[in-house]
């Protein structure tokens, strides 16, 4: 898929010429093609300021910083597809200055630490490709790399390939939350992946045709919890969707990072339709042998689908009615509740 093909359709407002620079009222910054979302992020002061990003494509990285609390991002119209933040630095890209190559996490086109953050109706992207880059061997490009706790993301499109979302925490003892509501997740590789708690809820989950002669040709999830964090991932009443051909990809494989082998990945699939691209008969696989996912806590809980279907017992682990009554927004997320609310 070339980088045309990734960002097709998303927006033809790039064309607009360009307004002038931040206009503002009340605590809202307005953008518009030619403005820096990034200006915007560092122009603003003390929390629960608005961004409103005009339909166009904004070609930049963006950080939002911890000391930027409770700050809203959205699109000004509701179709996500309407205003594009979106750049192409992949793990393995050399830095400008010599200093190195930019990590998986510094390969992010949008990154947040920020408290209380809210982002909606509009696309995150990263649109490095392997094909244009065949010298570079860490091909991990991050579309959003997300740390603070009560971050909600609502009616928003993340797409890349490889680690498209970093869904993470601040530190390894904070059980950071996020809700992902409505939201369009794509890639091929361990495209959802951290040990954040995280609660993706009717979102839409999306693996792309990859030109690679092996299966599995990737994974969805690719949780890395802690182990004192009684909750990881949580997928309901979503869907995974397919561009590849039938039982081409898994639900899952655990993430033991090397920094970090205390880990113990948690997901759990409950309420979704699982279409034919994921491998039915068994749609969990290692990342290492040393960390088998028959170990991890994984579970799956009244899904439907022809990727859903149970053929073989002991590969598809199953909760109880008692543990799925566990297994909610309300237990994810205690007394935070964006799900009662549209931001």
């Amino acid at each position: 898929m070339r980088r045309r093909t990734l960002l097709a359709g998303l927006t033809s407002a790039a064309l607009l010429p360009a307004a002038p620079a931040l206009a503002h009222s009340r605590r809202v910054l307005h953008l518009r093609p030619g403005d820096s979302v990034q200006a915007a992020v560092d122009a603003v002061t003390g929390p629960g300021w608005t961004l409103v990003v005009h339909p166009g494509t904004y070609r930049e990285v963006v950080n939002v910083p911890e000391e930027k609390a409770e700050l809203t991002i959205r699109g000004a119209s509701r179709d996500p597809r309407a205003a594009v933040i979106v750049f192409d630095h992949a793990n393995g890209t050399p830095k400008p200055d010599g200093s190195g190559t930019y990590g998986t996490a510094g390969s992010a086109t949008f990154t947040s630490a920020a408290p209380g953050l809210t982002v909606r109706d509009l696309t995150l992207a990263n649109d490095w490709l392997r094909a244009d880059h065949p010298d570079i061997t860490g091909t991990q490009a991050v579309a959003a790399y997300v740390t603070g706790d009560r971050s909600h993301f609502e009616n928003v499109r993340l797409l890349a390939h490889q680690d498209t979302l970093f869904a993470d925490t601040t530190a390894l003892d904070a059980f950071d939350r996020q809700y992902y509501r409505h939201c369009h997740i794509e890639g091929d590789v361990d495209f959802v992946f951290g040990r954040a708690r995280a609660v993706f809820d009717g979102c839409r989950f999306h693996t792309l045709q990859r030109d690679v002669a092996f299966t599995p040709k990737g994974m969805v999830f690719a949780p890395s919890t802690a182990r004192a964090n009684p909750y990881g991932f949580l997928a309901l009443r979503s869907r995974i969707t397919s561009g590849a051909e039938d039982a081409a990809y898994k639900i899952a494989r655990p993430w033991v990072p090397s920094y970090e082998t205390t880990a113990w990945p948690s997901l759990v699939v409950r309420d979704t339709w699982i279409g034919p691209g994921i491998d039915a008969a068994a749609p969990y696989t290692n990342m290492r042998d040393a960390y088998p996912w028959q170990t991890m806590r994984f579970r799956e809980y009244a899904n439907s689908g022809p990727g859903a279907v149970v053929t073989v017992p002991e590969t598809r682990p199953q909760l109880t009615a008692e543990e799925a009554a566990i297994h909610t927004r309300r237990t994810y997320l205690g007394d935070w509740r964006p799900y009662e609310r549209r931001p």
